[in-house]
This record gives C-alpha cells, structure tokens and sequence, in this order.
C-alpha cells in the first residue's frame, strides 16, 4: 500500500507535461495466472524493478527530454483478473524510475483467477492506451508463460478496432528445468511460435524470450532497450 501511495504521490509531482509531446505510452501487462507461483511473482516484479534500474535502460527512457515516455504497469490472470500496479506516469528522470521500481519490490500478491485469458490482457491494456491518444507511439507489452485458455482468443482480436494503432511486443517466459521435468521448458519454441503468430501485431513487433523467470530481469531489459532506442533513434529528428 505505501508502495502504491508512493507512485500516486510521484505522478503527482512529475504530471503530464503541459503542451509537452509524449513520445512512446507503454503499458506493461505482467502474468500473474495460476501457472505462476510465489517465488517466480516475485521474480517477475522485482525483474521488472531491476531492468528500470539498468543504466542503459533509464538512458533511452531519457533520450528525449522534452519528450518523456509515459508508463503503466498492470498485472493480468483470468476474465475478471487485471490489477493496476503503477498509474500512468512520465518518465522525467530518473528519480521516477527509481519510485517505480521501488513501488513495484514493495508490491504484495492479491489473489487471482487462475485461467490465462491473453486476449482479455490484451483488450485491458488497448483501454488503458486508449487514454494516451496523443502519445506519437502506444505500445503493449505483455510477458507469459502459457497459451490463453479462456475467454477470446488473441487471433479473434485481428481486425478489432481497439487494437488499431497500437504495437503488442512479448515477453515469452520458459520455465526453468526441474528434477521432475517442466512442460514448459520442453515447450518454449511452441510458446515463441503462438505469441509470434497470434498475439504480437504493429509495425516492428517483437517476442522476447527469458529462459525462465530468473532471467526475466534481462529479458526485460533486453526488450525495453529495444523498444526505446528504436523509437527514440528513427523518430528524434522527424517529429521534434
């Protein structure tokens, strides 16, 4: 709850920038179903926290001052499972990222339905970009370790309105071997080959890859770098 109060207070004091261009609203929605236990929730939001930390990552976030990345964090699981965990916040430097990871390390596990609903993930972070229409470059990312099982598929989105306009990366999350074996693992290349030909879309799309949730931290990082410098590098001269 602290934690919470911190990043609400933080948005508070680092607003939207009046007349300010924001350059690239990025919404991170981080699976939490029932295929993801206590130690790797952990594992996912303190990678998260981490990779906002990595220097080479807060560099791109501040490659255009005058045009900050505005952030959101969600958590998604079932139909009805989607938690907001950072509020919509401009990226002004680097203290902000500081409070957001901070935020994110003092953030508890709520319950949550077990299913994955990917297509439903999918539509709660086209809502919360919806609300940044004038950012230049609206992004979702969503990290999993499974396929949807309920409610819409992510191939029934193609076409759907609320998607137009809006980049879905991945972040595919194999599970670390274990001595009695791990599906999961066996089935990364499956995992890759769904979210590259159902979930992601836009110009540029990507997967991600961590070779299970300790390496989530650098898969992060890995894509934040990617999606930020690209932007930042083809788009700095043609819209300031």
């Amino acid at each position: 709850m602290r934690a919470a109060l911190l990043v609400l207070a933080l948005a508070a004091s680092f607003p939207a920038l009046a007349g300010a261009a924001c350059r690239q609203a990025l919404a991170i929605g981080l699976d939490v179903s029932g295929s993801v236990d206590a130690r790797e929730y952990r594992l996912q939001l303190d990678g998260l926290a981490g990779a906002l930390l990595v220097p080479e990552v807060q560099a791109a976030f501040l490659a255009l001052p005058g045009s900050p990345v505005r952030i959101y964090v969600y958590e998604w699981a079932g139909l009805g499972s989607q938690r907001e965990l950072v509020p919509w916040t401009d990226v002004t430097g680097a203290g902000v990222l500081s409070a957001i990871a901070a935020a994110l390390a003092g953030t508890a596990r709520v319950k949550a339905e077990p299913p994955t609903a990917i297509g439903q993930a999918m539509l709660a972070g086209a809502r919360r970009l919806a609300e940044q229409p004038l950012c230049w470059k609206r992004t979702l990312d969503l990290s999993g370790d499974g396929k949807s099982n309920t409610g819409p598929r992510p191939r029934d989105l193609d076409g759907d309105p609320r998607l137009d306009g809006i980049t879905v990366n991945a972040l595919v999350i194999g599970a670390d071997p274990t001595s009695h074996g791990d599906e999961r693992q066996v089935a990364i290349p499956e995992l890759w080959a769904y979210y590259k030909s159902e979930v992601i879309r836009g110009p540029d799309a990507f997967v991600e890859t961590a070779l299970g949730f300790e390496d989530f931290q650098a898969a992060m990082a890995r894509k934040l770098l990617r999606e930020l410098q690209t932007f930042a590098v083809s788009d700095a001269g043609r819209r300031n």
